[in-house]
């Protein structure tokens, strides 16, 4: 017969739910972790990870996400690949219904759905993705040394990262819809006397052209002219949408955006529920911190269960 019941469920399988697992497994608490595709989440999409400890000479982002996972296995990491489409957490025990229909239940719950970035949707973008397209300056920025790149985005991240590139890029274009950003003033100020920062204001851009890396980006402005702009990558920073589709946000108190809030161990409104990962309401979302919080949220959960009675230490 199907298990149904689980101590603890973990949502999502990016470096965050991994790192839960991995606890929970080594913890042996009676745990689950769902993932509707491969184990990895956004990791798989980033083509080099030069800024995670232990791996002084960098490696792929598919091999840090198979590390990973190769590491909790050893501890007996329980998995399925399934996807949840709704959940009942004010019951006792939790509901969560999976796409078929079936139910699981759980007596602690760590939501790990994660986050993806907005895209523009134009021609190249996917294509060239890990190849000069990037949606963190943070995590990037290092690879274009004495390059040109372009910022798209008029918000505090798309200028802050903007100001971060410069320690490295030789010439930053920021490319901006509008006549003006959005950024705060004393952001726009410190963009606007940084020297290797210029604008093309009133643009946006249609598509991305390169070979083996990015070359060129084709733009237009608001009256419809067409032009070329060469540049060795672009940072795409106009927002994070948050994997929370199948989420009780109003239960779980979602803002901005639908991002959960939590306190600092990852509890949210909700008693035995956890969230960890780029789904937390917070400012920096990078690997090194997800996996932080994945492991922290696998403490919290054992201590709401140990309150229950329902682990023995």
């Amino acid at each position: 017969m199907k298990k149904s019941h689980y101590e603890l469920i973990i949502l999502g399988s990016g470096p965050a739910g991994l790192t839960a697992g991995l606890y929970a497994a080594r913890a042996r608490t009676d745990h689950l972790l769902i993932e509707k595709g491969a184990a990895g989440g956004q990791v798989l999409l980033t083509d080099w990870v030069d800024n995670y400890p232990g791996f002084p000479d960098g490696l792929s982002g598919f091999e840090l996400a198979e590390k990973m996972e190769s590491h909790a296995r050893r501890f007996g990491l329980t998995t399925r690949t399934a996807e949840v489409v709704s959940m009942d957490l004010l019951q006792s025990p939790k509901v969560l219904t999976l796409e078929d229909g079936e139910q699981l239940t759980c007596d602690a719950l760590i939501i790990c759905s994660g986050a993806r970035p907005q895209r523009l949707d134009i021609p190249g973008e996917i294509e060239l993705t890990g190849k000069g397209v990037s949606y963190c300056a943070t995590c990037d920025a290092p690879f274009y040394r004495d390059m040109h790149v372009a910022v798209v985005g008029g918000g505090n991240t798309a200028i802050q990262e903007a100001a971060h590139l410069t320690k490295f890029a030789s010439r930053v274009t920021v490319i901006h819809r509008r006549d003006a950003l959005r950024a705060t003033k004393i952001v726009q100020e410190k963009a606007f006397a940084n020297k290797k920062i210029d604008f093309i204001w009133n643009s946006h851009v249609t598509a991305i052209e390169g070979g083996k890396g990015v070359e060129r980006l084709q733009l237009k402005d608001n009256n419809g002219k067409e032009t070329t702009l060469a540049v060795d990558g672009i940072f795409i920073l106009i927002g994070v949408i948050p994997n929370n589709e199948m989420l009780p946000l109003q239960v779980l108190k979602a803002e901005d955006g639908g991002f959960i809030p939590t306190d600092n161990e990852t509890r949210t409104a909700i008693p035995g529920v956890m969230a960890a990962g780029d789904i937390r309401r917070k400012e920096v979302r990078q690997i090194v911190n997800a996996a932080g919080e994945g492991a922290t949220a696998v403490l919290a959960a054992e201590q709401y269960l140990n309150s229950l009675g329902a682990v023995t230490r």
